[in-house]
């Protein structure tokens, strides 16, 4: 028997998992984080706060397991990217970090394109304001007085690794995202980082992402009962680990995340990248593969803010949808572009807002709701077509994020996708489940772990009575688009 603790740093909530030979669940622990939005277009959270409530969730994985804890060899943690954390000489935060939502450095990119032209066939995509390399400069034009006393860039999971054994380091598929890393050679670029206005020299060390980044300090296993040694892993970026944890590992296997985000993950054997079409292209969290990604801005977001504005609960919300649609059908249902902070892939359209048409007066929260679960899987759509037009081929679909708790979300996904797509067990523990992976070759595992396959538990195929509604009304969304 083998013990190990995957963690997963999401925008929302934190969630740990103790996890028995890499397949039993013991025990999970989820805390929720706040995000703070002091203007529009801005978001931020406090680097600290991370570590605090990872601190709690793990307190809690001690007191429901005690035993189990003492066994545990391996932590793994996978993270939100594109996170800018700023840190002083003492490796303590400046300032808020600014997050993957962060709107404010559109300026910024056209500068940065402007200097390094040919950064999207370098480095994971074309400058965007949620990406890390913007934020500096932003940063660098609106505090710089506290830009000359930066000493190192931290991205979201790093600092918690730092804090939970005291080591400073990273790994490829996070630093990708940065736009200081050259991804196909696999190392800090020098030029990119003098186009950002960064100092090499206040980057983390890289290493792989299943090896091995430092220790957990001896206080911290005393107060959770571990034994020890506990090696903590590199670990992964949170797509990467996600797809990781629903068995995405070889060529072709591709992942469907709807969570606040929406992320269309495809191992490809080669670096393929798409600028053009606003794709993410990184290295993967397994050997000698990368992973392109098509982004949807909006995911489970968008359903939130339809909650918010209906005054619902988003359960509520997918059980009316639910019964509008087999009762009705979609013809009367809006059409919505639930694009609330812009459009990456394909388009990358960062400014774009929210579009909606056919409103009238016998339009219902229930309306509302299958609107912008359609609208997002036709987004979805979008994203992989453009991947596939780079040269990422996907052979088989699996869906894990909060998302997958509708039915019937899982449904339209598959219909506008025209293929079926697989849900696995513990479709909402993928990113701990990739991490635990991680976490277990740090403590010794062979890589072959990491290729294991996940156990499926059903099939959703795409619904022949919805597929001829949903193209028109996709066709209706392109032109709100275009508009």
């Amino acid at each position: 028997m083998t013990l190990h603790i995957g963690i997963d740093l999401g925008t929302s909530g934190i969630k740990a998992v103790l996890i028995e030979d890499l397949i039993r669940v013991i025990a999970v622990a989820s805390e929720p984080v706040a995000v703070s939005r002091p203007k529009v277009g801005y978001s931020e959270q406090q680097g600290d706060l991370w570590v605090s409530t990872v601190l709690t969730c793990l307190d809690r994985l001690a007191a429901m397991a005690p035993q189990q804890m003492a066994a545990v060899r391996g932590i793994g943690l996978s993270g939100q990217m594109l996170a800018a954390l700023i840190l002083d000489r003492q490796l303590r935060p400046l300032r808020p970090a600014m997050l993957w939502n962060d709107q404010r450095a559109l300026v910024e990119c056209a500068e940065l394109l402007a200097k390094v032209p040919d950064i999207g066939r370098r480095t994971n995509g074309t400058p965007d304001p949620g990406i890390t390399a913007p934020k500096l400069m932003w940063l660098r034009k609106h505090e710089p007085e506290l830009m000359d006393r930066a000493r190192m860039l931290m991205l979201t999971k790093d600092y918690v690794r730092l804090a939970l054994t005291g080591e400073v380091a990273t790994e490829p598929s996070d630093a990708g995202g940065t736009q200081l890393f050259d991804v196909a050679r696999g190392r800090w670029a020098p030029d990119l980082c003098a186009a950002a206005g960064w100092d090499p020299a206040h980057l983390p060390p890289v290493v792989d992402s299943w090896a091995e980044a430092g220790r957990l300090k001896p206080d911290l296993c005393a107060r959770w009962g571990m034994k020890g040694p506990v090696s903590v892993a590199a670990g992964a970026g949170d797509n990467m680990g996600s797809t990781l944890g629903a068995g995405g590992a070889r060529p072709g296997d591709a992942v469907l995340t709807i969570g606040t985000s929406g992320v269309a993950c495809i191992v490809d054997a080669a670096f393929h990248p798409g600028p053009e079409r606003a794709i993410l292209t990184s290295a993967h969290v397994a050997p000698d593969v990368f992973l392109s990604m098509g982004v949807v801005m909006s995911a489970t977001a968008s359903l939130d803010w339809v909650g918010q504005l209906c005054g619902c609960q988003v359960p509520d919300l997918d059980a009316e949808a639910t019964a509008f649609i087999a009762a009705e059908g979609p013809a009367t249902a809006p059409v919505f572009l639930p694009s609330l902070t812009g459009i990456r892939t394909p388009l990358n359209r960062p400014g774009m807002t929210g579009r909606m048409s056919g409103l009238h007066p016998g339009v219902t929260p229930a309306m509302l709701a299958y609107a912008t679960m359609e609208g997002v899987a036709f987004q979805f759509a979008d994203c992989i077509a453009a991947q596939q037009e780079v040269g990422a081929r996907p052979d088989h679909f699996t869906v894990v994020g909060g998302g997958t708790r509708s039915p019937l979300w899982l449904m339209l996904l598959a219909t506008a996708l025209d293929r079926s797509i697989s849900l696995i067990d513990g479709a909402d523990l993928a990113g701990p489940r990739g991490a635990a992976r991680l976490a277990a070759t740090a403590a010794g595992a062979p890589l072959s772990v990491l290729r294991e396959p996940v156990a499926v538990t059903c099939v959703i195929p795409p619904d022949p009575t919805l597929s001829g509604a949903m193209a028109l009304r996709r066709e209706a969304m392109q032109a709100l688009v275009a508009g």
